[in-house]
């Protein structure tokens, strides 16, 4: 898959945000929904979760080119932290009707994962292992393109 550079040089940091889903409170639980293109700039291809995560772990540490995610703490908590080769910023997931959304070229990792939690992350296309960029300096040398 080739990176698009027109694309990915209209990303930053902070085109990826913390975007607060529908939340219908009732006597028998709560109810949220994720509707792509609707609550999140992108229809969704991919749905996939890391759970069971053992202390002190982290995953990630590897950016996307073309990919777009919405990642959701469905149980406990984790932190997100996201690099767009100039700047970095750290978000903290653990309410299951917010979700964070990840544009194209951030690396990503996450850590600080609490006993038990899920996390569940929606994606714009089928996985494809073209689309990873998981060499940290591969990523950097990118992303001093894509500013020029």
């Amino acid at each position: 898959m080739q990176l698009n550079f027109m694309l990915c040089a209209l990303f930053m940091i902070n085109h990826c945000k913390l975007i607060e889903l529908p939340k219908f409170n009732d006597a028998r639980g709560n109810l949220s929904f994720i509707e792509g293109g609707q609550h999140i700039p992108f229809d969704i291809k991919r749905v996939y979760y890391l759970y069971d995560v053992p202390g002190g772990s982290d995953r990630g540490s590897h950016a996307h080119k073309n990919l777009h995610q919405f990642i959701v703490a469905m149980s406990g908590s984790f932190d997100v932290v996201l690099d767009d080769g100039k700047e970095k910023k750290r978000f903290h997931l653990n309410r299951s009707y917010s979700g964070l959304y990840v544009c194209p070229m951030m690396w990503r990792d996450l850590d600080n994962f609490s006993s038990g939690s899920v996390c569940v992350v929606l994606a714009s296309a089928h996985y494809d292992a073209d689309d990873y960029i998981r060499n940290y300096e591969e990523f950097l040398t990118l992303t001093t393109q894509k500013k020029i």
